[in-house]
């Protein structure tokens, strides 16, 4: 198989090298680095390594729970980063209304609308973290449903992207689904990709895996979430790229299909996605 992990935290590692090799050896060809970093001062990590990796790709963002440090400065970094070629998309950005001493509602939803303006303007997609306070703390649960939705965060955050992303006609993916059938649908109908990670394996994730096998076909993607969420059977240990295969493998059980088949149709979806992408795949294979 040749797959594609559509979402990978690479400058988490000490051993990138050995991490990126194991990689390749498992048929995972390319990767796309989320650009976080540890908030906005290093949001340009995973950049400078797809700068030195022909087949690794990267996002810049500033996640929900560093909302509060989205200023001038730090949008006009995300505009810089955005404006290269290897940047390829906006993200991880969106709502985490999860822990306690998160930023509140507005400060995260105001971050996310500057972030959304600034991939409209670089025509570049944008990749999401939404978190709920559905299994959050009491105390947190009383923050933010205090402060605004009662429910959920995507209720939220859907009615944003509906509103402020739609418009621009361009599309996204959802890192990490792991919503319900409804919010699946919303995503959809919104232009993006719903994107599965290790968390799919887990036998709770019983929603998760019941839109898994009935998301359209070419809008489906693999990630690994790396160096979280590890697949079963490896859960436990530090996720890596090179265990996209585990959920891929998943995947396709519960659509009834082989595991090549859910490859070169992920890996089509991404290339739809990103189209430059596809260059590095046939520079590598020769």
């Amino acid at each position: 198989m040749q797959l594609i992990d559509s979402h990978c935290h690479l400058d988490d590692y000490e051993d990138l090298p050995e991490v990126i090799a194991r990689a390749n050896a498992a048929g995972v060809t390319r990767l796309l680095a989320i650009g976080i970093g540890n908030g906005p001062d290093d949001m340009h990590r995973a950049l400078e390594i797809a700068r030195a990796h022909e087949n690794i790709f990267a996002t810049a963002g500033i996640h929900p729970q560093e909302a509060h440090r989205a200023d001038g400065t730090a949008l006009r970094k995300l505009e810089e980063l955005a404006a290269d070629p290897k940047c390829i998309a906006i993200g991880e950005i969106g709502l985490d209304y999860y822990h306690l001493d998160n930023p509140d509602p507005a400060i995260q939803q105001e971050a996310f609308l500057s972030q959304m303006e600034i991939a409209a303007a670089a025509r570049k997609p944008i990749t999401i973290h939404c978190r709920t306070s559905e299994l959050a703390t009491p105390q947190a649960k009383q923050k933010f449903e205090q402060a605004g939705n009662p429910h959920l965060a995507f209720d939220d955050l859907i009615y944003l992207i509906q509103k402020h992303w739609v418009p621009t006609g361009l599309p996204g993916i959802m890192h990490c689904f792991s919503g319900n059938a409804v919010q699946a649908a919303q995503s959809l109908a919104a232009g993006f990709y719903l994107s599965f990670a290790g968390n799919l394996t887990y036998p709770k994730s019983v929603a998760i895996q019941d839109v898994a096998k009935t998301a359209p076909a070419d809008r489906i993607l693999v990630e690994t979430d790396a160096p979280f969420l590890t697949p079963i059977p490896l859960r436990g240990q530090r996720n890596e790229p090179a265990h996209t295969s585990l959920t891929a493998r998943f995947l396709a059980d519960l659509r009834g299909v082989s595991a090549d088949e859910i490859a070169a149709q992920t890996t089509a979806n991404f290339e739809r996605l990103f189209p430059t992408t596809a260059q590095a795949e046939h520079n590598v294979s020769e």
